[in-house]
């Protein structure tokens, strides 16, 4: 199964569980090429729309920039599934995300916890990538950690910035300065959709043991 389709299929519970009940007027941000979860939320019975610059053809979708897109009435909910991380300024995208949530909308964030992807869990999930796994992104971090001779946080803290990937933890912080939080953040697997025969319940079992750590965080913020 492709990743993103592995990606999708885990997440979607999470995300449905969370919305409020059709035909909510859903927004994902950052849906990507495949469209992310809109399909899902089209066939539940969403009103739902997909933002992102490289988002399919079709009228479910809205091929733009989110800072850029002109929402004609107020949204029940935002979803932004592993977007903010490489957002430009994610201050700027939460106030957006605000100024277009009706009251009492909820936003739903699920994010990679890259400051937690420390070397024990890289070298678990490197010692699991195979033969197809060429061009996957694990592959690109295995390959260059090995070749930049550094260790590997400093490798991967130089590969964050260099790139402008925000920390999840500054990511949650200015959620929660704008949007009261239904309950802490959750924390899981996040790797298991990118290692071809790894579920995400072995994931789930190497965290419960203390193996690797979590790096994905789960949460959902309300507009008062």
């Amino acid at each position: 199964m492709p990743q993103a389709d592995r990606w999708l299929d885990a997440t979607w519970p999470r995300v449905r569980d969370r919305l409020p009940a059709p035909p909510a007027r859903v927004l994902e941000l950052g849906c990507g090429a495949v469209g992310g979860h809109v399909p899902r939320l089209r066939a539940a019975g969403y009103d739902a729309i997909g933002v992102d610059p490289a988002a399919p053809d079709g009228e479910d979708y809205c091929r733009v920039d989110f800072e850029r897109y002109d929402a004609d009435s107020a949204f029940d909910a935002v979803v932004a599934s592993t977007s903010l991380h490489h957002v430009a300024d994610p201050a700027a995208v939460l106030d957006r995300i605000a100024g277009i949530l009706g009251r009492g909308g909820r936003v739903v964030v699920i994010e990679w916890h890259w400051e937690a992807f420390d070397e024990p869990t890289a070298e678990w999930a490197f010692r699991r990538l195979g033969p197809g796994h060429d061009a996957n992104w694990l592959r690109g971090h295995q390959d260059g950690w090995a070749a930049s001779g550094l260790p590997w946080s400093a490798y991967l803290g130089g590969w964050a910035d260099g790139h402008g990937i925000h920390p999840a933890r500054e990511l949650l912080r200015l959620l929660e300065e704008r949007f009261p939080l239904e309950a802490p953040p959750v924390y899981g697997p996040y790797l298991f959709a990118d290692l071809g025969t790894t579920s995400e319940e072995e994931e789930q079992g190497a965290i419960a043991t203390g193996e690797i750590s979590a790096t994905r965080v789960e949460v959902v913020g309300r507009r008062m």
